[in-house]
């Protein structure tokens, strides 16, 4: 294979030439499979004195992988591990990182109510993946002054990666400066080798830490699908088009490494591909409204008013998912964790974290639009599970479900608003005790001035309001237009 070679020299002459430690981002694939390879390789062939800086190995879980891809990424780094210590090698293989709690994909969209991502909307990405990455790299560029970021990205994957990687590399050198994170380079190695050239290599030999990757190739040839690379920046192409990612990723139409899997016999993993493609469903413009709220999440509605010939048009822009149905969600996910287990013996997989569980719970308590002082996920774990978890003691909880029915009734009776009532005795309980309170009157106002009139009419009267800005707006610039001609003429006319 002629670039093997090359890249060899590559990895040795690059490792060789300076101090900086050097950190590898795996993310399971074949392409970042065969640069950990390669450079385990290289540093067996180095006598111990010139093994002289260390070789991190990170890999990103989004808590939401593709089960079967997680499960082989454990296995490749224990066995990582374990080889590399018992050979001597500077090799150090970290826990998988993962996003912080408040940032998970359920927390965001089961606990805050986001919106499955679209290619318009894909709030997921950063929070997911780029961020626990970039935190792992930047420790390292605290503790070491400069770092080398190992990669398997190849510029026969996508002209706009192969534009990427040419805009930011270092003339003159086999390093390319990090699109965001100071003090940090990119290496490599294989950018000029095919997907053929990577499976050629992958299986000239046997795995230097034990076995081979026959597991890596089945995985490929059941679901067709590529590599979904470990994303270090917004420049790195993120997951779609049928690659290995996310299990609840909502970006491409269909997923068909997913179905390509269930076909060839993981038939357990059928309630996740339905899950999937429900959450798809909402994305859609026709239907968005069954399952979205009228107001965002500030308790404002959004309405945006332009004028097509002589007619005002309006768009009224959706907010969170109404907590009805995150309700629906959080029930079936739990359930759906139960049918892959009762499926798939021998597994254990976990679909949803208790740390996630509990700050959904904080998430809807909170609700600026819902609070759910009944204190839903309690009872919907122990109605699906059918046992209770050692559940945090929050301080916050302080109205229950009766409290939540007696307001039901009283505001009913009396025409009130449900939520405003709930919202005014949360603000009021939140300061007892404080000495001062002088910010209370101006969060009093904030929520007094909001209009919590029911979404249809809310909804027509921020569209009213909207057009007759416009119409001012209008005016204003006819006005103007009119005084500029009127200007022209006078001066002509002197």
């Amino acid at each position: 294979m002629e670039h093997l070679q090359l890249s060899r020299d590559d990895i040795v002459r690059v490792y060789e030439a300076d101090s900086r430690p050097w950190v590898i981002g795996y993310s399971g694939g074949k392409d970042s499979t065969a640069v950990v390879r390669l450079v385990f390789e290289a540093l067996e062939l180095l006598p111990q004195t010139k093994r002289t800086k260390p070789v991190y190995i990170v890999s990103s879980d989004t808590l939401v992988e593709t089960p079967l891809v997680v499960n082989l990424i454990r296995e490749t780094l224990a066995s990582l591990r374990t080889m590399a210590s018992t050979k001597g090698l500077p090799i150090e293989v970290a826990e998988p990182v993962t996003p912080k709690v408040a940032e998970t994909f359920w927390v965001n969209l089961i606990g805050k109510g986001y919106p499955a991502p679209t290619r318009q909307f894909r709030w997921c990405t950063e929070r997911m993946k780029i961020d626990p990455v970039s935190e792992f790299i930047t420790e390292k560029v605290a503790a070491h002054g400069e770092v080398v970021v190992v990669l398997g990205s190849r510029m026969q994957e996508s002209a706009s990666r192969a534009q990427v990687m040419k805009k930011h590399r270092i003339q003159g050198s086999r390093l390319a400066r990090h699109v965001s994170l100071p003090n940090a380079y990119v290496f490599t190695p294989i950018d000029l080798w095919s997907a053929d050239d990577v499976w050629e290599y992958l299986f000239s030999g046997p795995a230097p830490w034990g076995g081979d990757h026959q597991a890596l190739f089945d995985l490929y040839k059941d679901s067709n699908a590529g590599e979904c690379p470990l994303v270090i920046d917004t420049s790195t192409p993120s997951c779609g088009n049928s690659r290995f990612g996310c299990w609840v990723c909502t970006v491409v139409q269909k997923d068909r490494a997913m179905d390509g899997l269930i076909e060839t016999g993981h038939t357990w993993m059928i309630p996740l591909r339905d899950f999937r493609n429900q959450l798809h469903a909402t994305t859609s413009p026709e239907r968005k409204s069954e399952f979205r709220n009228a107001r965002r999440r500030d308790g404002s509605i959004t309405v945006f008013v332009k004028q097509e010939g002589t007619e005002p048009v309006s768009k009224h822009v959706l907010g969170p998912y109404r907590l009805e149905y995150r309700k629906q969600l959080l029930r079936q996910l739990l359930e759906n964790q139960l049918l892959v287990n009762e499926n798939n013996p021998g597994a254990e997989y976990e679909l949803i974290t208790k740390p996630e569980l509990e700050r959904i719970r904080v998430e809807w308590r909170q609700d600026p639009n819902e609070p759910d002082w009944e204190d839903s996920v309690l009872a919907i774990y122990h109605d699906v599970v059918g046992k209770s978890l050692d559940w945090d003691v929050n301080d916050d909880f302080i109205f229950t479900g009766e409290e939540a029915r007696l307001i039901d009734r009283l505001c009913a009776e009396q025409s009130l608003p449900r939520q405003l009532l709930m919202k005014l005795l949360e603000l009021e309980v939140s300061y007892e005790g404080y000495a001062r309170r002088s910010n209370l009157q101006r969060e009093l106002s904030e929520l007094l001035s909001r209009d919590w009139s029911e979404d249809a009419v809310a909804v027509r009267r921020e569209t009213e309001k909207k057009v007759k800005i416009g119409s001012y707006v209008r005016q204003e610039e006819d006005l103007l237009k009119k005084y500029a001609e009127l200007g022209k003429v006078l001066g002509d006319a002197a």
